[in-house]
């Protein structure tokens, strides 16, 4: 793809398309900025080459129309404090506007008018053929961001050889939304760690041809709810009734044993309801485990990212990815529409 590295930007009016969709808090501020943070070499290079004005645009949320709810403004202001820089302005949230999911080629000239070039940074958005995704980059010169191209370099390292042993782990509420990953990557993986609510599907009915490693126990509970009664069962002696919410015990040592000796690892998708304390030691065992591999990890999906944050294992990862939806697809093999635009150098 023609890149941001070979770019003469002195001068230009910019149009960045970056993924600035981050969770707000309770109060409307940014709870969680890694995103944003992301985003930041491609914005420092422009503004070190000479930008004459960088216009960002970005989704958040997904809201039907104008939505003071998910509007840019507290976006705007928290990068404002990482990059205090006036050539830069935010624009609002793109889907307050329905054309942009419709790949409106109006509502991409209108993003368009008085800019000079488009660079997409915005790897987690680039597998939706939206207006600010795929119809601007036919009006202006199009161009791949830092950010895009790292991502599609490190997630394309787990599509050719890698060295073995290769451990996939899966985790999150639905097989139908990782199974592509699955069948693309788990025929060649040697191990296929399976957790969460999709690993319930599986021993239910499995959808792969080759074998994946289940629970052998789970954390289970009365009722879905963070204060529930609790107990240590077999994966397969479930209480009629009752939930698995988090691996047990025994499959934590079991799934750190086999992600320890790995060569190469893949992690997306959460082992439990990780988000209430009782029912994260599945997924903070993974994390744990994937953070002490000498060798090449990779980890995407938001609450599997979400997970290295909070207990500080970020750092120890070869590469976090930005992109939820978009590294899955692009690790099934799907091309992806934002990507496909940019012309080749």
């Amino acid at each position: 793809m023609k890149s941001l590295e070979d770019l003469d930007v002195a001068g230009k009016r910019v149009l960045v398309r970056v993924d600035f969709n981050v969770p707000l808090g309770r109060d409307g501020e940014v709870s969680e900025d890694n995103r944003i943070r992301a985003a930041l070499p491609t914005l420092e290079l422009l503004l070190e080459r000479g930008a004459e004005e960088i216009a960002v645009c970005s989704h958040l949320g997904r809201p039907k129309g104008p939505d003071q709810a998910f509007s840019m403004r507290p976006v705007e202001e928290h990068l404002r404090g990482l990059m205090p820089e006036d050539r830069i302005t935010v624009l609002e949230n793109t889907r307050f506007e329905p054309r942009e999911t419709k790949n409106d080629n109006s509502f991409a000239r209108e993003l368009a008018d008085e800019r000079d070039l488009y660079v997409n940074d915005a790897f987690g958005s680039a597998h939706r053929a939206h207006a600010s995704t795929v119809a601007v980059a036919e009006i202006l010169p199009a161009y791949a961001g830092l950010l895009l191209e790292r991502e599609l370099q490190e997630l394309g390292k787990l599509l050719g050889d890698v060295e073995r042993p290769f451990v996939l782990i899966s985790g999150g509420a639905k097989v139908q939304d990782k199974l592509g990953v699955l069948q693309n990557l788990g025929g060649k993986a040697d191990d296929v760690l399976i957790g969460g609510k999709m690993a319930e599907e599986v021993r239910d009915e499995n959808p792969l041809d080759f074998e994946v490693v289940l629970p052998r126990d789970v954390v289970a509970a009365a009722a879905f709810e963070p204060d529930a009664e609790t107990r240590v069962v077999p994966y397969d002696e479930l209480p009629e009734g009752w939930l698995g919410l988090d691996i047990g015990p025994k499959t934590r040592a079991d799934f750190g044993a086999r992600i320890r000796r790995a060569k190469t690892v893949f992690w997306n998708g959460p082992m439990g309801v990780f988000e209430w304390p009782r029912f994260a030691d599945g997924t903070k065992a993974v994390a744990d485990a994937v953070a002490e591999v000498d060798g090449f990890t990779v980890v995407g999906g938001a609450d599997s990212v979400r997970a290295l944050h909070e207990v500080g294992l970020a750092g120890r990862i070869s590469w976090v990815s930005t992109g939820g939806g978009a590294a899955l697809e692009f690790l099934e093999g799907k091309e992806l529409p934002g990507v496909a635009v940019i012309p080749e150098a």
